[in-house]
């Protein structure tokens, strides 16, 4: 996030998109009630009648995977109504003529065919943003996950920097993370291209440091990106990948396809699964490394808004389960690499040194409770709450001229409807640890589908009847909710229940930037199950 959680509460403009939040991120959707309450105004960008969309000045209820669309026509009205931000786009960006070209082509007229939004919605919903300022935009999964993803994302920024509204307390574009510590997992390098933060390893001053710093040949670090999860399924099915490490993951629920990722799994010569629980993918492991839980543990997480944290530990590890870092040491040790840490704090220590934004964090800092945001560059630094203030990062904020592309797949005659996939309140994830709880169990203990009234009289199906749901790449069985919180033509399945897994029918095809698959969006037909 560019911007810390609190500042939804100074924004007197909040657009929301790709983000069941109430459901998905409930503290936070506490922050925006509490402005809304307060008279900020939300503007709402999603496919289905969610909590958020009652509170909503403006719900802009378009076609999944239309976002591109929506924000270029916004666009077009912002400009042609002289609405943007002359002065910081002409001291803090480039690139506004080319992108100027381009959004001029998207009339509100043209987007309400591409995505079913009234064209007045789109004039209304662009005018507060613009007017109504700082306006501060929150997203998450819902607009990343698209062979588009990467567009959608860079056109929210195209938004934000037309009105200024980057670098200003109550604005910026502000992912919502969909894990715990997605956040400190980027940072710390868990991405095939980065060393910790995001130095590229392409870069050769980058691994030049990292030599030095851990006292290995500099030929031995590489200097190309590795492949990405599901590149590596894709190569383990055709022989390229011979053995894996997983790492409290579980892509046998969590991929798209499942299909495709039980088989590449079942190609492999060695899987190592590393986790709390024993599950549908570790059941498929030739070994099972038991690790400890976070009160199990003592670490540091950073969370959506890059507020670093730590965390303490609260009872011992159960049974022969150690924290992550001791089993990855342990094994480096084996292997003869000389790995001698002896706490996780001795580990975060060593982070720092060849960290540019963490080197000014300490667990000392930490203990005394000093909320610390990164960059925090030098010791006795504030942290950093607000990114990009009087100065983006690259120099100047650069606007990209964005097409739309239209989903890799689209309804027709064989599968008629678009399905969208998410979460529940009651569960996470893959239901690794929440689907053990009694409580919540109790009150999301089956899978479903949720189909529009007209769709359902349609093919004939009734409320809570068993429907069968087939795309190209599989078919699950499960109950119909017959519910206008999907819109004609669309149906929603939440994806934690592996006895009738959503991403058995979900499509791979990836955005071509970020490599993160299409899991919003594709196409399905019904039947009547039973």
């Amino acid at each position: 996030m560019t911007n810390p959680i609190a500042d939804f509460g100074k924004a007197r403009t909040l657009l929301v998109t790709g983000s069941n939040t109430s459901e998905n991120h409930p503290i936070i959707a506490h922050h925006m009630r509490r402005a809304i309450r307060r008279g900020t105004k939300l503007l709402l960008l999603e496919p289905r009648d969610i909590p958020l969309a009652g509170l909503a000045t403006v719900w802009l209820r378009h076609r999944p995977g239309t976002d591109v669309a929506v924000l270029n026509a916004m666009m077009n009205v912002i400009v042609s109504e002289d609405l943007h931000d002359h002065q910081y786009i002409q001291e803090r960006t480039e690139g506004f003529e080319e992108f100027r070209r381009v959004i001029e082509q998207y009339s509100p007229q043209r987007a309400q065919e591409i995505s079913g939004v009234s064209a007045d919605d789109i004039v209304l919903a662009a005018r507060i943003y613009a007017s109504e300022r700082p306006s501060s935009i929150a997203y998450a999964m819902g607009i990343t996950q698209h062979v588009t993803g990467t567009d959608n994302v860079k056109s929210l920024a195209n938004l934000a920097m037309l009105c200024g509204n980057v670098g200003v307390e109550g604005g910026g574009v502000n992912p919502l993370r969909g894990q715990n510590n997605v956040q400190g997992a980027c940072d710390m390098g868990a991405l095939p291209n980065v060393f910790s933060g995001y130095q590229q390893v392409a870069d050769l001053a980058a691994r030049q440091k990292m030599s030095q710093a851990w006292g290995v040949p500099f030929e031995s670090l590489p200097d190309k990106p590795g492949l990405t999860i599901t590149e590596i399924l894709d190569g383990a099915e055709s022989g390229q990948v011979k053995a894996l490490y997983i790492m409290g993951e579980n892509p046998m629920l969590s991929d798209p396809d499942s299909g495709h990722v039980e088989k590449a799994l079942g190609h492999l010569d060695f899987l190592v699964v590393q986790d709390i629980f024993l599950t549908e993918t570790a059941r498929l492991a030739d070994v099972v490394l038991p690790a400890a839980a976070y009160a199990e543990r003592e670490g540091t997480y950073t969370n959506t808004e890059r507020r670093v944290q730590l965390s303490r530990q609260a009872v011992p590890p159960p049974g022969q389960a150690r924290p992550d870092w001791q089993i990855i040491s342990e094994l480096a040790r084996r292997l003869d690499h000389g790995w001698n840490y002896s706490s996780a704090e001795e580990i975060f220590t060593e982070l720092a040194v060849v960290t540019p934004q963490y080197r000014g964090i300490t667990y000392e800092r930490l203990r005394q409770g000093e909320q610390l945001c990164w960059p925090c560059p030098t010791p006795g630094h504030p942290g950093t709450p607000i990114l990009h203030v009087g100065r983006f990062a690259r120099g100047l904020g650069k606007f990209h001229a964005i097409e739309y592309l239209p989903p890799a797949e689209l309804p027709d005659k064989k599968y008629p409807l678009l399905l969208t996939t998410g979460r529940v309140l009651q569960h996470f994830h893959t239901g690794t640890m929440t689907r053990k709880a009694a409580g919540l169990e109790a009150l999301a203990p089956r899978p479903f589908i949720e189909v529009n009234p007209a769709d359902a009289r349609r093919l004939g199906i009734s409320g809570s009847a068993p429907v069968r749901v087939i795309s190209r790449r599989g078919q699950i069985e499960l109950e119909a909710r017959i519910d206008e919180r999907v819109d004609c033509g669309v149906v929603f399945i939440p994806f934690h229940y592996f006895e009738a897994a959503a991403n058995r029918l979900t499509n791979t095809a990836l955005d071509p930037v970020a490599k993160i698959p299409e899991f919003k969006v594709c196409a399905v037909r019904l039947e009547r199950a039973g």
